[in-house]
């Protein structure tokens, strides 16, 4: 499960991406940038960072820690753009939170070198969510002390906007022509012999941590329970083989 935490000061709007996140303070005294329920992606994308998230912290990767962050509209008097004030009175409730990530800068591929092996398992890992939101153009990767941090996959697990054609997503090839640390990789085969085997254990938590909320009268299934396991189902589809999906790189 997520640490549950409340927003108890509005600092400011992060005026990056479509959604434009907001900083808060919570009561715990840390700050996180808060992803809106009511914006205009709506909860799927909430669910896609929750599950890749977690996912990808259960492999190891250096993803900043999430939490479920209840939001009191009030805050939004704080907010004079009107917009985004709008946008605050419609995410009252459970936002998803992210810790900050204090003092870090925006990935750049032509003037930050990565490690190799973090590289692969970076782009090993984007492969089997069908993330399509780590180009050079927009890497959503932070550089920060202690090294890289993998930030913003909303835009991840697509399959989850059309269910009823989702099992053909399981085979599809990924695209690593424009991903921001493609150059870095030699080859994926150590990546996926290390990662594959954690995946069942990790997706298992991750799918455990999407708060029930989120999935709560999505058409077609009868329940949340029932949302969880097609997640899984998906997932542990993709992952098995042949894992022909995976990009070609190197060479």
């Amino acid at each position: 499960m997520l640490p549950e935490v409340t927003a108890v000061r509005y600092v400011t709007p992060l005026r990056e991406g479509g959604s434009m996140p907001g900083l808060v303070e919570a009561g715990d005294r840390r700050l996180y940038v808060l992803k809106w329920c009511g914006a205009a992606q709506g909860r799927k994308a909430l669910v896609a960072e929750v599950l890749a998230g977690e996912l990808g912290r259960g492999l190891g990767l250096p993803v900043p820690e999430l939490a479920l962050l209840d939001l009191d509209p009030v805050l939004a008097r704080s907010e004079p753009e009107q917009q985004i004030q709008e946008q605050m009175r419609a995410s009252g409730g459970a936002n998803l939170g992210m810790a900050f990530v204090g003092g870090a800068l925006n990935f750049d591929p032509l003037c930050f070198e990565v490690d190799r092996e973090l590289a692969a398992r970076v782009l090993w890992f984007d492969a089997l969510i069908g993330n399509v939101d780590r180009s050079w153009r927009n890497p959503n990767l932070l550089v920060a002390a202690g090294g890289l941090r993998l930030i913003d996959h909303g835009a991840s697990l697509i399959f989850h906007h059309h269910w009823a054609g989702a099992a053909g997503w399981t085979r599809k090839p990924y695209d690593a022509s424009d991903h921001a640390l493609a150059r870095a990789v030699d080859d994926l085969k150590a990546a996926d012999e290390e990662l594959a085997p954690l995946v069942p254990e990790a997706l298992a938590r991750a799918v455990a941590a999407i708060p029930e909320v989120w999935l709560v009268d999505e058409p077609g299934f009868e329940a949340p329970d029932a949302v969880r396991e097609a997640y899984t189902a998906q997932l542990t589809a993709r992952l098995a083989g042949p894992r022909d999906w995976l990009p070609e790189v190197g060479g």
